[in-house]
Order: C-alpha cells, then structure tokens, then sequence
C-alpha cells in the first residue's frame, strides 16, 4: 500500500482514472512568522492565573499553518503516518496555550474558588470570574451574570429541562424538536415531557437536511412553550435560520434553546442578535478541556429558574429549619466547579479570539467547498445532506463498505474519523440509515490532508 504524501497532494500511484481533485491554494508554511506565548501561559508562579478576559487589540491574520504550530498532537504519528485529525465533530484538539494554562494552574495557583480568605484562593476565583467573564463577551451576553458554568452541553441541556422545564411544562404543552438534532437535545425534552405530561413533537427535514419551515410554523401553536434546536448540525452540517424561527416561536410567547456545541468554533455567535432564550455549548468542541461548557440564558429567565442541584457554593445560609440561596448564576453552580476547566477555556478563548474569526470563516468554507469536490471523485461515496448554509462535516456512505470498516481502513493510515450513528439517530432515519462514516474539519485541517483521506478512501474502493 503506497504511503500518502503528507507535504503535498495524493502520489499518483495511489489515484485511480477519474475526475480530478481541483486545487486549493495554500498558504506556505515558511511565509508564516512563529507565534509566541500568550503572557497568561507563561508567567511565574505569583502571576500564573489569568486576569484579564479577551483580547481587545486588532486580531491575527489567520493561516491553517499558523494554527497548527500551537496543536503538539497534531505533530505525532500513528500507526506510522502524521495524523490526520478529521474528528473535530466529536472533539477538537487542544493548543499548547490551553495545555500550559491547565498545567500552570495545578502547578502554581491550585486553591477551590469563593469565600477563601487566603491569597490563593482570591486568585482562583478572579481566574475563574475572569472565564466567566470572557465567556459572556465571547457569546455577546449581556453580563457575566448570565453564564452558569457546566460540564457541558448535555448537562446545560438537562439543566433547562429539569429547572425551567418543571416549572413551566405541563399536559398539552408541546415540545418542537427538529429531526436534525443531538440525541442530547431530545432525549432530556422526552424525560422532561414524560413528567410534566407534555409532548416532544419533531419537526421534519426536507431532502437536502435543511428543516422544512413551512411545517415548523405549521406546527407552531400556543401550545407551543419551548423550541429546542441546534445552530449547526453535528451530523448534518445544516445551519438552520435560527434568529428567524427564534422570532417565529417568540409571537407564540414561546421560549428558544439553542444548541451551539457544533457552532461556536466555526463562526462568531451573538446571543443577543439570536434573541435566544438559551444558548448552550461544551468546550471540548471549542479548542477547550474536556468537562466544562457553559449555559447563557436571559436574565429574567435565569432569576425565575429554581436550584436543580444542592449543595456548596448555592447557598447563603443553611439551617435545617430553613436554607437561603446564592443569586444566579451560583444558585445553579452546586459544588466545586471545574476551576481549572474555566482556566483552559478562558485560554482556549484567548487563543480563538485572536485570529480574524471571518477570515476562519471563510477559510473553513473554502475548505469545505473543496473536500466535498474531491469527496466527489471517490467512486461509490455519498455525502448525506446539501443543505445551502452548513459547517465543515461531511457525513458520507461508501457502497460495498460498512462505516466501522472504513474507519478502521482509515485508521491504518494515520487517519481520524467517526463512524457510527452519531448520537442522531432520527436524523440518519431520515436517509434511511443506521450508520454512516463522518470527516469533521476545523480551522487547523488542510487540502492536503482531504486529498490523504480521499485516495485512501480510493484504495479502500479498489481493494488495495
């Protein structure tokens, strides 16, 4: 089996007679000026908590190879071969400005947060209000007030549903739930509707994976009390007009969640422009560890929204006769939180923010554009979905292959994907489907890694 090339695109021997890859220009590597360390990554000990939230000057101009200098897993081999990082989806890999800020807090500023009257534990907490605080400018929050700190999407998804959901839930309500959606998304509406007697009513998909709005606003009611969907696709890629049937469910008096863990890291969000009554994301997706995320809700929500765990730092004072709470967003934040989490995503923030988010963008846009073409040469592969306006995943099917088979081909050549059903079941359903193979790109993916997964997914094809 020939070795792709990793400097460049696919070697001749390993490309069968067919359509040609079109080219994508590159920026050169040698062109690119090193990057240095943020300061809140490498300061001494009395200064290693950061302060400060996100960057205010003019940001960099942004390149795949600039990026990609800061990710050290992406410099290591497997199975013989540089990896190929192509399970963004799932998980994006971390920078070495996150992995040094994680690491410099355990190593130099490890305190538990609030209330500790001792040097440290002022700095933990100005660290983490910091997170905080860059996570509400990052969203256009309106205050920090806004944001309770989670495990991550799930767990702010079930939040909602268990605080909010109970109290204003109830027989006849209805539930509006696109096909498209994480099973994170449905899953705790059907716990939630099972409780409250209310019901979880999904709203179709039109052929090329965009939701059909004519059906939406059909289904929209006065019975309608929540709409519950996702800014971008995790199998799909469909980016749904969300501000528009946000303001759509808004004249039937209903509230909006919004799921961004597969937006945020693709294009800049503004909760406030959204109009969104929730929005939620995790920052594994984002460049960020793994076990934290975070929930905005608007404030007059957020007020009214009762404790859905007790415990510490909820609390202003505990009798047994009677317990006074912390206002929001503490009410919400029962126990130790995951302090040094809020320091990586404070860091991952950092890092995101200063590149030209458009130039992303754009960037990931092209990138896409150009994997679908190549996809395309691939005889026999069909990417699921067409929808117009949509991130960089490309979900596909390979005739004569099962989706564990063709990662596990992959796999061999150094190459990441995922394959299964994506935790969207209804959505594969809708293509008539159980599983499928998914390639997830990010900022820091290049054409010549498309073209190392195309003429792999060639050999697969010719059995090599």
């Amino acid at each position: 089996m020939t070795t792709p090339d990793v400097t460049g695109g696919v070697p001749s021997t390993a490309v069968p007679a067919g359509p040609a890859t079109p080219a994508m220009p590159t920026t050169s590597e040698a062109a690119v000026p090193p990057r240095g360390l943020p300061a809140s990554t490498a300061l001494p000990a009395a200064e290693a908590v950061p302060t400060s939230g996100l960057p205010t000057g003019q940001p960099l101009a942004f390149s795949p190879e600039m990026a990609r200098r800061d990710f050290p897993i992406l410099h290591r081999t497997v199975n013989g071969h540089p990896l190929v990082w192509l399970d963004n989806g799932a998980t994006t890999q971390k920078p070495r400005q996150v992995i040094e800020a994680v690491a410099g807090f355990y190593g130099a500023a490890n305190s538990n947060i609030h209330r500790g009257a001792h040097t440290m534990a002022r700095e933990a907490t100005e660290a983490y209000e910091t997170g905080r605080a860059a996570v509400a400018q990052f969203l256009g929050a309106e205050s920090p007030d806004d944001i309770v700190f989670v495990r991550g999407t799930t767990e702010a998804i079930n939040l909602v549903a268990q605080s909010w959901g109970r109290a204003n839930l109830g027989p006849g309500d209805d539930i509006l739930v696109p096909v498209l959606e994480h099973h994170s998304n449905i899953v705790p509406w059907q716990l939630v509707a099972k409780e409250t007697r209310a019901r979880v009513v999904p709203v179709p998909l039109r052929p090329d994976g965009q939701i059909d709005l004519d059906k939406y606003a059909d289904l929209l009611s006065m019975r309608t009390q929540l709409v519950a969907i996702s800014h971008a696709s995790n199998v799909l890629g469909t980016v749904p007009p969300v501000r528009e049937m946000t303001a759509l469910a808004h004249r039937y008096g209903a509230k909006v969640l919004v799921d961004g863990a597969q937006a945020v890291a693709h294009f800049p969000v503004d909760v406030r422009d959204l109009d969104a009554d929730f929005y939620v994301f995790s920052g594994h997706k984002l460049f960020a560890p793994t076990g934290i995320g975070a929930l905005y809700a608007k404030p007059e929500i957020l007020r009214e929204m009762a404790p859905w765990q007790g415990g510490g730092n909820m609390i202003e004072s505990v009798e047994f006769g009677r317990t006074t709470f912390a206002p929001v967003p503490h009410l919400l934040e029962a126990g130790t939180g995951h302090i040094s989490g809020v320091v990586g995503m404070l860091s991952a923030l950092n890092w995101l923010t200063s590149f030209d988010r458009d130039a992303i963008a754009a960037y990931e846009s092209a990138l896409m554009a150009y994997a679908q073409r190549a996809l395309s040469t691939v005889p026999g592969l069909e990417v699921l979905g067409s929808a117009p306006d949509r991130i960089a995943v490309l979900t596909f099917i390979l005739a004569g292959h099962d989706p564990a088979e063709i990662a596990d081909w992959l796999d061999r050549d150094g190459i990441a994907i995922r394959a299964g059903h994506h935790c969207a079941q209804p959505a594969l359903a809708h293509y008539g489907l159980e599983s499928a193979a998914r390639a997830s790109l990010a900022l820091y993916n290049t054409s010549e890694e498309v073209d190392q997964l195309v003429a792999s997914l060639r050999r697969l094809q010719q059995g090599a």
